[in-house]
C-alpha cells in the first residue's frame, strides 16, 4: 500500500462526543463494525448513513436498523435521477451501463425511496439536490423533478432533508423556496459563500461543513463558517471523500471528524469543547434522534 493510499492515524479524541452527519461507509474499505470502533475511540459515536441510489438506501436503512448509532438517509443522488431516465453508457455509476427507463423508472424508484423514508430509523430524505457540475443541461430537468419529489417524501414523513448543491446554489434555493423547505434542512457538504450562509440562516437551514473547509482554497468555505449562526452548524466527512488536510488525497472515514472539528473551532475562535458541544446537538436536532 502507498502512503498515499493508506489511511490517516488516529486523531487525538474529542472530549466531547459528536456524530459525523453525513458518511458512506458502504464505499469505505473495512466493516461497518471496524468503521464504527474507530470512530468511537476518537469521541464519534454517532454516524449518519446516506444513501445516493435505490440499493444505496436500502443498505443505508438496513446498516441504520443493525445498528443503534447509525441513522440513515435515503435517495437518489442528483446525478442519479437523470442516468435512470436517460441512461448511463459509459457506466459512470456502480451500477455500470444502463439503458434509460424514462419517468416510469424515475417514478419506480421515487416510490421505493418513499417506501424507506417511513421506516423509524430512516432520519433523513437525501443526498438530494441539483448538481450542474456532473449532469449536462440534458438532465437537469429528470434532476429538479426528483428534488421536488424528495422535498414532497420528506415532509410527509417528518424527515430531515439532506440536500447535495453543486454549482447550483441559486436554483437550489428557488426550488426550496417553490415547494417549501421542510422544517428541517441540512446543506451537506456546503459549498457556498458567507452571502449564500446568510440566506440559509434567515431560513433556518443548517450547514454542514466537510473536510474541504481546510483546504488551502477555500477562504469562501471559512468566510460561511464564520457567520453561520453556531446552532445552524453540523460536521461531516461525505466519507471516503474530501479528506481534511493534511491528509487530502488519503481515504477519509469517520474517525477524522475531529481534523474538521478542530480547524472549525479555530474559524470560530472557540475551543473545541465549545464547538463539539454545539455540533451534537445540532446534529441530533437535524436528524431527530
Amino acid at each position: 500500500m502507498s502512503a498515499k493510499d493508506a489511511p490517516p492515524p488516529l486523531p487525538e479524541p474529542l472530549l466531547v462526543e459528536v456524530a459525523d452527519s453525513h458518511t458512506h461507509l458502504d464505499l469505505q474499505s473495512g466493516t461497518v463494525e471496524e468503521a464504527l470502533v474507530k470512530a468511537a475511540a476518537v469521541g464519534v459515536t454517532t454516524v449518519v448513513q446516506v444513501g445516493c441510489d435505490v440499493k444505496g438506501s436500502q443498505w443505508a436503512a438496513e446498516t441504520a436498523a443493525a445498528h443503534e448509532h447509525v441513522h440513515a438517509a435515503v435517495a437518489l443522488h442528483p446525478n442519479e435521477a437523470p442516468r435512470i431516465v436517460l441512461g448511463d453508457p459509459d457506466g459512470w455509476s456502480r451500477q455500470g451501463a444502463r439503458e434509460g427507463g424514462g419517468d416510469a423508472a424515475l417514478d419506480d424508484a421515487l416510490t421505493e425511496i418513499d417506501r424507506l423514508a417511513a421506516l423509524p430509523h430512516v432520519r433523513g430524505v437525501g443526498e438530494t439536490g441539483l448538481d450542474f457540475f456532473r449532469t449536462g443541461p440534458e438532465g437537469i430537468a429528470a434532476q429538479e423533478r426528483s428534488f421536488r419529489a424528495h422535498i414532497e417524501i420528506a415532509k410527509r414523513h417528518g424527515k430531515a432533508l439532506v440536500i447535495h448543491d453543486r454549482e447550483a446554489h441559486a436554483d437550489v434555493l428557488r426550488v426550496l423556496d417553490e415547494e417549501g423547505a421542510p422544517e428541517r434542512t441540512v446543506f451537506h457538504c456546503y459549498s457556498g459563500d458567507a452571502a449564500m450562509a446568510e440566506i440559509c440562516a434567515a431560513k433556518g437551514y443548517y450547514m454542514s461543513f466537510a473536510g474541504n473547509v481546510t483546504f488551502k482554497n477555500a477562504q469562501h468555505l471559512r468566510d460561511a463558517l464564520a457567520v453561520a449562526p453556531l446552532e445552524l452548524v453540523l460536521v461531516e466527512t461525505d466519507a471516503p471523500f474530501l479528506t481534511p488536510a493534511p491528509y487530502r488525497g488519503r481515504p477519509n472515514a469517520p474517525y477524522l471528524i475531529p481534523v474538521t472539528l478542530r480547524a472549525m473551532a479555530e474559524v470560530r475562535g472557540i475551543g473545541e469543547n465549545e464547538m463539539a458541544e454545539a455540533i451534537a446537538v445540532n446534529t441530533a436536532r437535524a436528524f431527530d434522534y
